[in-house]
């Protein structure tokens, strides 16, 4: 069980790699551009791409670093350093994000003109760039590769907006509409981003994976043939992708072998459905006591 994937892992890290090395060489373009135009639009996408190209090499390398095999100092293997990956890249982009509008609310109160025809032959190159890494990023499901992929997608609606308003800047004076593009977006990708962070945070935390309900699995552990009772079960995911599950099951005291085999063989039926590296099931006959002390609160 799971022991399928690691061509998906690796593909990952090379799409990321790909993501960085368009992100990084377009972003040197961007900033050169943003003060050739004088666009607040442009100068806060070029900020964002720069902490995006510093936030996808960092995730490269984490990611890489992530499919290493389990060491002495690390048991379960290094998957987490991507979700270490994902969070740090969380932090960088609503700091980032925090930083521009900043920036741009006093730009709306004494806009600039900018070049608009520079900001569209940029907006149009934007989209192109930013476009073909989303591509590359798509269908994660490390939750480092979909931090990576918003970290994109932001910018590809962030060269949506600086293309509308530079088709409607060529044809009317309306200065303040480049720094209200710039706010617009932020704001829009910093509630996602932040919903994404929580997200990260909540894995990081080693909360149970969305989607999954552990009552109703322990329910149904409970309910299986020769289970006395079920405690200590823990569910928790690596990465957002790859999870671990532990647990306790109590049965009668002269109860054989074939018994045990058929309650561990069920047990896994039930989890099957979700993408587990890890299993492990305490057999306790109802002689002996657990091992473990159960905190009181459970």
């Amino acid at each position: 069980m799971g022991h399928h994937h690691h061509h998906h892992v690796d593909s990952s890290t090379g799409k990321i790699k790909t993501a960085f090395f368009l992100n990084f060489a377009f972003t040197i373009i961007e900033i050169i551009g943003g003060l050739l135009t004088n666009s607040m639009a442009i100068l806060s996408d070029a900020l964002h791409d720069l902490g995006d190209s510093l936030s996808l090499g960092l995730a490269w390398f984490l990611q890489k670093f992530s499919n290493k095999g389990k060491s002495e100092s690390f048991s379960f293997g290094y998957r987490r350093f991507s979700l270490l990956a994902a969070l740090i890249n969380g932090v960088v982009l609503i700091v980032g994000s925090v930083f521009i509008l900043t920036e741009a609310i006093p730009r709306l109160l004494n806009p600039e003109q900018p070049n608009a025809t520079g900001m569209l032959i940029l907006s149009i190159l934007g989209i192109l760039v930013n476009g073909a890494a989303v591509f590359r990023l798509r269908g994660g499901d490390s939750m480092n590769q979909k931090v990576m992929t918003w970290h994109l997608l932001e910018d590809v609606l962030g060269w949506v907006a600086v293309l509308i308003v530079s088709v409607v800047m060529m044809f009317a004076d309306l200065p303040f509409l480049d720094p209200l593009a710039s706010i617009g977006i932020t704001l829009f990708i910093l509630y996602n981003v932040v919903s994404n962070f929580i997200q990260t945070m909540k894995l990081f935390l080693e909360a149970v994976p969305d989607g999954v309900d552990l009552d109703d699995i322990i329910k149904k552990i409970s309910a299986i043939k020769d289970v006395q009772s079920t405690h200590h079960t823990h569910l928790w995911s690596m990465d957002g992708e790859h999870h671990a599950f532990s647990t306790h099951v109590v049965v009668e005291a002269d109860a054989t072998k074939e018994q045990v085999c058929n309650v561990k063989e069920e047990i896994k039926n039930i989890i099957d459905s979700i993408h587990l590296d890890h299993v492990t099931i305490e057999v306790e006959y109802e002689d002996m006591p657990c091992s473990i002390t159960e905190p009181a609160h459970q």
